[in-house]
């Protein structure tokens, strides 16, 4: 079977958490968390019979939180520099230890982490990670560290702002100076002298609440406040300590890095590192987060990263046609850009940075993104993602703490989301709990993904774009529609999507050089089969003819062309 990259993106702190009962700016102990365990083989062998080959794992990863676990010989906690009672996954406290959250048995917590590898391959799939090589905690201590392995700062020279062979930048003479909110002024203060940068490139001792104050900015070499002069030669000490994290986590069974904010750091880094980890794990995968169009084809060249985020492109331009704020041929055009690198582009409607379909902010229902997600998981050969709950209709309007109510979903606080609770319903991971709505939701997600799956034209195939063909035909909406034809050259496959909030009735002209680009024999006449709705009908076919459809309002169908 022809197998297209689906990646299920979860948080465990959420996924797993059964707590029924939530309070804003809870504590662990009063809206509980999710755990390794909970991701048991009966949810993971769901995930796979839903289509998908990759789990991606976020906040697993040590990082700062409110929660005090210094009786397990772990560092103390400020919160002053942490966003939320849970903290950022991406304010990474130990790059060499797991979340002790997310562990039943704290001081086993890097076994229980092993073992949900094992469940996941068991399962059948694969394990992604974050890699965040571009800032740490600003707290960072590793207690996990190999012996030998000396830790990040342990031997900077904290007297000059920049030097090569530093860890972190410093602003010389000058105490960090960070807003504290009211909530956490009995807390322990912080202090941190000389002031490090902080992680979005802030040279300032004084970061701002609208910076990312909980991080530190890692050194690799680059001076930027003297016109981002580069010093790699000799290696920097930074790269070397990142290399051998990423070996590290390599070593335990992991399948590949999402690599958090992959353009701060120096494309020379990349280029240097990848290799050598792929060297010794050939088939390891690394996507990198990225919104920089200009370096796109810089960061796929010379076996660097194998994929990247296509969020300003196709996410940008779906979520406004979605919206009604754009016309749906603007989606060829955010194609064509990235052309020749589209099937190594990530697609995605939902992940943890943007907000949900079925937020207030977005399109209320999550129903209304199937339009979206045909073409998202269609138009190319290239990975999906898919972000947990999305497929039951999470809206993210939550008002649960440092997270307010924004149409996504926490990372920053203990929370029970909805949705996935009642999924989760007590570790049985059935519909008992769920709307019909959800169910539906579902299953039309899981239909989608296996037919990706199934049909080896979406899989391996062909694109060929339709609205060119039919920008002059007065029976087709170029503002509100999207087709295209896929193809592996035996099978040939219609798509079709439907942006707008009423039924579309159209008719599809497919020119016979589309035939021709996929070496189809056209024998004149044929039928179309609708494979995404079970309940669709069969629809005659005759080259050189338009094809008339109708289309339910933010839907759309694959239908397969088969000639008599």
């Amino acid at each position: 079977m022809n197998r297209k990259m689906f990646i299920y993106q979860l948080l465990p702190r959420l996924f797993g958490n059964k707590a029924a009962d939530n309070k804003t700016n809870g504590s662990i102990e009063e809206n509980g968390t999710g755990k390794f365990n909970d991701i048991s083989d009966t949810v993971l062998q769901k995930i796979k019979a839903s289509g998908y080959t990759h789990v991606w794992y976020i906040g697993v990863l040590a990082h700062a939180s409110t929660t005090d676990y210094t009786a397990y010989g772990l560092p103390a906690e400020y919160p002053e520099i942490i966003k939320g009672k849970a903290g950022s996954p991406y304010a990474v406290r130990d790059y060499y230890d797991v979340d002790p959250d997310l562990a039943v048995d704290v001081p086993g917590r890097m076994a229980e982490f092993e073992a949900l590898i094992r469940r996941t391959h068991a399962a059948g799939l694969k394990v992604i990670i974050d890699n965040v090589p571009n800032h740490v905690a600003r707290n960072y201590r590793s207690v996990n560290k190999p012996s030998g392995v000396k830790d990040f700062g342990e031997g900077d020279d904290t007297s000059q702002a920049f030097s090569p062979q530093n860890n972190f930048y410093y602003i010389p003479g000058q105490p960090l100076e960070i807003h504290r909110s009211h909530r956490e002024s009995t807390a322990p203060a912080y202090n941190e002298f000389p002031a490090k940068a902080t992680g979005n490139d802030c040279f300032s001792h004084r970061p701002t609440q609208s910076d990312w104050y909980e991080t530190v900015k890692l050194n690799y070499g680059v001076d930027y406040l003297n016109g981002r002069k580069p010093h790699f030669d000799p290696i920097p000490d930074t790269w070397i300590k990142m290399r051998d994290i990423l070996l590290y986590w390599a070593e335990k069974d992991v399948d590949g890095f999402r690599c958090d904010m992959a353009e701060m750091v120096p494309l020379a880094f990349w280029r240097w590192a990848i290799p050598q980890v792929k060297g010794q794990f050939p088939n390891i995968i690394f996507l990198a987060e990225i919104y920089n169009p200009s370096v796109y084809r810089d960061f796929l060249a010379d076996n660097v990263f194998d994929y990247l985020y296509d969020k300003v492109g196709l996410y940008d331009v779906l979520r406004d046609v979605s919206r009604g704020h754009r016309p749906s041929s603007d989606i060829t055009y955010a194609l064509n850009d990235v052309g020749d690198i589209q099937h190594r582009m990530l697609n995605f409607m939902e992940n943890h940075d943007e907000q949900r379909l079925a937020s207030d902010y977005f399109l209320k229902e999550g129903s209304k993104g199937k339009a979206a997600m045909i073409a998202t998981c269609c138009v190319n050969t290239n990975p999906v993602m898919i972000y947990a709950g999305q497929e039951l209709g999470e809206r993210g309007m939550d008002e649960e703490g440092f997270s307010g109510r924004d149409g996504r979903t926490t990372i920053f606080d203990y929370w029970s989301v909805d949705t996935l609770r009642r999924w989760n319903n007590n570790g049985r991971w059935d519909d008992a709990l769920l709307s019909g709505e959800e169910k539906q939701l579902q299953q039309f997600y899981r239909r989608l993904i296996t037919l990706c799956n199934k049909e080896a034209a979406l899989a391996d195939g062909l694109f060929y774009d339709l609205m060119p063909s039919n920008y002059e035909n007065r029976e087709f909406d170029s503002s509100r529609l999207f087709a295209f034809l896929r193809s592996d050259k035996k099978e040939l496959l219609l798509v079709i999507t439907n942006f707008d909030d009423a039924i579309q009735e159209c008719t599809v002209h497919i020119p016979r050089h589309a035939l021709t680009f996929f070496e189809i024999t056209d024998t004149g006449r044929g039928v179309l089969t609708p494979l995404l709705h079970e309940n669709g009908k069969e629809l005659p076919f005759m080259s050189g003819s338009p094809v008339r459809i109708s289309l339910d309002p933010y839907s759309g169908e694959i239908y397969r062309i088969s000639f008599s």
